[in-house]
């Protein structure tokens, strides 16, 4: 099955990178404010909706023949959210989060544990922003090409045990990070090598950074 592609209401600036993402059998997913983005997307295929969520509050409803779910204002899901479980309902094993990272740090936390959500349900998932793509680790290995310059882990739910960092040019062996010491910041692959991480035990956020 095709990979559900969820646009949130956060700033974009590099349209080209954050595209550069997209094949084109993704199913295209906007939510609410997330419909800005729709029309500025430099990419080859095509990004318009195949499916529109939201309460609307931020944004008009376009009212277009397109399935749309409009959503009650009061609710516990924010309309990422609820595009997730909506995408998850219908099948979709493979997610990306564009537009999920920005000014309202609420928002953004809650997205990053999205990922904590899907990865629970064995869906892989990764968000990626102007700067960054982030991913979630468990008992799955991160790898990180060096065109990545830098990447960071962080440790989000209680403590990551066993933590492993090869070809990198901080290394770990049977490490643990915790979350009230963060300390596996701004790492960088060896020249020519992939960084490899593994984690025994717990969760970890792969955080690469384009600079």
């Amino acid at each position: 099955m095709s990979r559900a592609v969820i646009i949130c209401g956060s700033k974009i600036k590099d349209y080209e990178f954050v595209s550069s993402y997209f094949k084109e059998d993704d199913f295209f997913i906007y939510c609410d404010s997330g419909l800005m983005h729709e029309d500025r997307f430099l990419s080859r295929v095509d990004t318009s909706a195949d499916l529109i969520v939201g309460d609307f509050d931020s944004h008009e409803n376009p009212n277009r023949n397109v399935e749309t779910i409009v959503l009650p204002t009061e609710k516990d899901d924010t309309d990422s959210v609820f595009a997730v479980k909506e995408a998850i309902k219908r099948g979709f094993t493979e997610m990306l989060l564009v537009g999920a990272l920005g000014d309202r740090l609420d928002h953004g936390l809650v997205n990053v544990y999205v990922l904590m959500y899907l990865y629970d349900r064995n869906i892989k998932a990764t968000i990626v922003d102007d700067f960054s793509e982030v991913c979630l680790i468990g008992n799955n290995k991160g790898y990180v090409t060096d065109n990545w310059p830098f990447f960071s882990l962080v440790a989000i739910a209680g403590e990551a045990k066993g933590v492993t960092i090869e070809n990198a040019k901080y290394l770990l062996n049977d490490a643990v990070i915790s979350p009230s010491y963060q300390y596996a910041v701004s790492n960088e692959p060896l020249k020519g090598k992939t960084a490899e991480i593994s984690v025994k035990e717990g969760y970890l956020l792969l955080i690469k950074d384009r600079y």
